[in-house]
């Protein structure tokens, strides 16, 4: 029986999680995409089909509306593609209507640059009392690497010790300062303390502190920096035979020295400053001068690469995995009118929706992507334009690990 799906969120991720999913006949007869810019919803949708896709304004932070839409539109499914801060308000109104939920970036308060899963695995209960399933993190990264390392250590290790996330955008969209998705949370993300796990602890370095030179297949070297990444905290969870895990994702010296810049004069604060009369938070208004991420698709040249490296022990000897997909910018666009990251947090999504929606991924209760069989994700991945591939026994090359002082 096809499905009815809610789709809320219409930034550069939201059009492709539409685009795919309104291509996808056997799954859904109908869908509504929702955002708070009713005109950027109504782009989307008359770019998308065969499946008939409606608009609709929403404010997800408040609940009501977002129950109140639900009950109108009548969904099986919800993909929130909004604001990481609007989680738990939509996860709210889930639970109020008796409809599953999909996610691709985990909570975080307004008030505060930090963002972690407690927040939302407190709701475990509540939605295994209500016989529903919400999947958190269903993007590339959390998503796909959790299910890459699911898979490796189904398929190829007896034991994980050693995981090594490594996220690679060797891409150029000509712009001399851009983010790639929402400038908000990625500039509060990579502004906060670096995190890794080692030896049953969790060790905090400076911002961008740890770095080194990754070889990154088919790209060549490029300099990683060592970040907290939110499914570090889930896989190492879930797979309590880890040693050490560690996420690197890479910067250009331009990027570093502009994000240094707006740093030093207070451009990336969260903390409201009066102006003229009105509290205004500079990070805010920061994103409101900087590029659209949505806008940067045409003429983006180039690749993102990323990948798990995994290694540990089968049938008690030493083995390391990697595996990873590489993803073009321009077919992206061509494909979806996207540039490739939004592409890749898109497509998982919306593979993700689609085994929630045909009951393969479903089950009452609050889940990470890992916790599921990673089988029939792997084998759709290909099909819905991220093919993956997999090394054994080649590591990847990491050259002199730096803690700057």
């Amino acid at each position: 029986m096809k499905k009815r799906l809610l789709i809320i969120g219409a930034g550069g991720v939201g059009n492709v999680v539409t685009k795919k999913c309104a291509r996808m006949e056997e799954t859904y007869e109908e869908i509504l995409l929702a955002s708070r810019t009713k005109k950027k919803s109504d782009e989307i949708a008359s770019e998308s089909g065969p499946v008939p896709v409606s608009t609709a304004r929403v404010d997800a932070d408040k609940t009501e509306e977002t129950v109140s839409l639900i009950r109108q539109f009548k969904p099986d499914l919800l993909i929130n593609v909004a604001l990481p801060y609007q989680d738990l308000p939509i996860m709210e109104a889930c639970l109020e209507t008796g409809v599953h939920y999909l996610d691709t970036a985990n909570y975080e308060p307004k008030d505060k640059a930090k963002f972690e899963y407690s927040w939302q695995w407190d709701y475990h209960d509540r939605f295994a009392e209500a016989g529903i399933t919400a999947l958190l993190g269903c993007g590339f990264d959390p998503g796909v690497t959790n299910v890459f390392t699911a898979y490796g250590v189904k398929h190829y290790l007896d034991e994980i010790h050693y995981l090594d996330i490594v996220d690679c955008n060797a891409g150029d969209h000509g712009k001399a300062f851009a983010t790639n998705f929402n400038p908000e949370i990625n500039i509060r993300e990579i502004t906060q303390p670096g995190r890794y796990w080692e030896n049953g602890a969790w060790k905090e370095t400076d911002p961008l502190e740890i770095h080194t030179s990754v070889e990154y297949p088919r790209i060549g070297p490029r300099e990683s920096y060592l970040l907290f990444h939110e499914e570090l905290e889930s896989l190492v969870k879930h797979f309590p035979s880890l040693k050490r895990a560690r996420f690197w994702m890479t910067f250009s010296q331009q990027y570093i020295t502009h994000l240094k810049v707006l740093q030093n004069v207070g451009m990336t604060s969260i903390e409201p400053i009066d102006f003229e009369g009105t509290l205004i938070q500079p990070l805010q208004f920061l994103k409101a001068v900087l590029p659209e991420p949505s806008s940067l698709g045409e003429g983006y040249q180039g690749e993102t690469s990323i990948g798990c490296q995994m290694r540990g022990v089968k049938d008690g000897k030493e083995r390391t995995v990697y595996i990873f997909n590489n993803c073009s910018h321009t077919e992206a666009y061509r494909d979806t009118k996207a540039q490739a990251v939004s592409f890749t947090t898109g497509v998982p999504a919306s593979i993700g929706a689609k085994l929630m929606a045909e009951g393969t991924w479903l089950k009452p209760g609050v889940w990470n992507m890992e916790q599921f069989d990673p089988d029939p994700f792997m084998e759709l991945l290909p099909k819905y334009g991220l093919p993956w591939e997999i090394l054994v026994d080649i590591e990847l090359a990491f050259t002199d690990i730096t803690r700057d002082s």
